[in-house]
């Protein structure tokens, strides 16, 4: 399908912070999972995929510890998924997922971003269906063959695969995931995946440009302003 492009222009649909804010980002997201799955990296694998992502984003040891041992105390915050669907500036399409202990003050927060940028929040469903929700898995390797086979005998539903400059790139379903990575660690030993990660991947880009650009950066900077919002992805292109 010719999307390898897409994984190198990750930045175009996911758009984050730094630092501080990528520390918080993952602090809440790492409680999250370990409050749901359990606080043993081991035998919590979307846990264990979480912290991986964070070291490599050089997320330091005591702020990922620290918010494994929140989850432990059992109790504490209740966080919940939230997903808003809009258009951005020229009309480009705009996903932005949540964390929030308090939806009707996200959403409120989300729609301010969206309508001081001139911008059209939607409903859900309205912008998503034009974006792959897939597994990306990018590691080391050029034998293309031989991980197609690995995966579809741990029968994986493989949407597409690519290689390119030593690197492979799988893409498969969201649903997927867990799946794709076990077969290819299992058929390959360890690997340090340079992508492991679901994100969604647009359809097509939407070309913005002249004032359009200058807002839709301020789109995006008010957003990751808010505590709230953990991914945006988006299909414009500049």
């Amino acid at each position: 399908m010719g999307r390898a492009y897409q994984n190198k222009k990750l930045s175009m649909a996911k758009t984050s912070d730094n630092n501080a804010k990528v520390y918080s980002k993952y602090s809440r997201e790492i409680y999250v999972c370990a409050k749901a799955g359990g606080v043993e990296i081991d035998g919590n694998l979307a846990l264990r995929s979480l912290v991986d992502r964070a070291k490599k984003d050089q997320v330091p040891a005591h702020v990922i510890e620290k918010a494994i041992d929140k989850a432990k105390g059992g109790g504490g915050e209740d966080f919940a998924v939230a997903r808003y669907e809009g258009f951005g500036p020229g009309s480009c399409m705009v996903i932005v997922d949540c964390l929030t202990d308090n939806p009707n003050r996200t959403f409120g927060d989300v729609r301010q971003c969206f309508t001081k940028t001139d911008c059209k929040i939607g409903s859900q469903g309205s912008v998503s269906h034009m974006f792959d929700h897939c597994a990306i898995l990018v590691f080391k390797g050029d034998d293309e063959e031989a991980v197609l086979e690995a995966l579809m005998l741990a029968d994986v539903d493989v949407t597409d695969i690519e290689s390119e400059d030593d690197k492979i790139t799988v893409f498969a379903p969201n649903t997927e995931y867990f799946k794709a990575k076990q077969a290819i660690t299992e058929s390959f030993g360890e690997i340090d995946f340079d992508v492991d990660e679901i994100q969604f991947v647009p359809l097509n880009t939407s070309p913005i440009s002249g004032e359009d650009i200058e807002l839709f950066e301020t789109f995006i900077e008010m957003l990751n302003d808010l505590d709230d919002v953990q991914n945006i992805y988006h299909n414009a292109e500049f």
